[in-house]
């Protein structure tokens, strides 16, 4: 394993200790991935972008935990599915959501399972979705927008789940007790 360096405010390049700063002010700690990222301020500052961006798309608490943790799933992050485990829990997502994505298991309804479908296509298709993929999304009332908006989630998590790959960042203290590993099935799509 190659180290990376992880900072705090004190150790991190000049142009991260105010991204850093606001990582304290809203979680109350440092996260560990954004202790990393901070070696370029430029990726925790676009990464930071990015999350509130994607925050303030149309999507619900829901939609955003669907479409977050699809990906993590997905790219199987260690780091992240603990992390918006976390989060959802703050949202008020309920558990029923919350397990379903953590095990690839059924979501309780059409809509949401639908997003998941086609946010896991686009990842897995690297964008190539066909147009009966589209068609089906958008019969489950979704829109152009909301394709547009589940890249933007993609282009976040892809930040964050390859740096936490690379990295091995070690998860916080707060998750480790919402820690995770895939399950031997995975979601057919």
């Amino acid at each position: 394993m190659v180290d990376f360096p992880s900072h705090d405010i004190d150790t991190a390049p000049e142009g991260s200790k105010p991204l850093l700063e606001n990582s304290q002010k809203a979680f109350g700690r440092l996260p560990g991935l954004h202790k990393v990222m901070a070696e370029s301020p430029q990726v925790l500052e676009g990464y930071q972008v990015l999350h509130k961006l994607f925050t303030e798309t149309a999507f619900d608490a829901d939609e955003l935990t669907v479409v977050w943790q699809a990906i993590n799933v997905e790219h199987e992050c260690h780091y992240c599915v603990p992390a918006h485990t976390g989060i959802a829990k703050r949202m008020k997502v309920s558990d029923e959501i919350i397990e379903a994505l953590r095990n690839e298991t059924p979501l309780p309804s059409a809509k949401l399972e639908a997003l998941r479908t086609f946010t896991v296509q686009m990842l897995r298709q690297r964008g190539n979705v066909s147009d009966a993929q589209v068609e089906a999304f958008f019969a489950a009332g979704y829109s152009h927008r909301a394709v547009l908006d589940i890249i933007l989630g993609l282009s976040q998590k892809v930040m964050s789940n390859y740096i936490n790959h690379v990295a091995e960042t070690p998860l916080d203290e707060v998750v480790k007790p919402l820690a995770w590993e895939r399950s031997a099935t995975h979601l057919e799509v």
